[in-house]
């Protein structure tokens, strides 16, 4: 998911987002212990995802404090 779609989605919308990404992480992290992926790139993407929400997020919870 790029930066741009993160910043137009509500608070909401990036809490429920967040979560399913963290869950779908621990998934392919699991299953990547387990047994090869067939794409292991897709772990990092996920992670990168997580990081940008998180930002994100931080970000609006700043601002909201000033």
């Amino acid at each position: 998911m790029e930066a741009s779609i993160i910043k137009e989605m509500g608070t909401q919308d990036l809490r429920e987002s967040l979560r399913e990404n963290e869950l779908t992480l621990t998934k392919k992290k699991i299953s990547h212990k387990v047994a090869e992926l067939e794409n292991p790139i897709e772990i990092r993407k996920i992670r990168r995802t997580v990081a940008r929400i998180q930002t994100e997020l931080r970000k609006r919870q700043l601002e909201e404090s000033k």
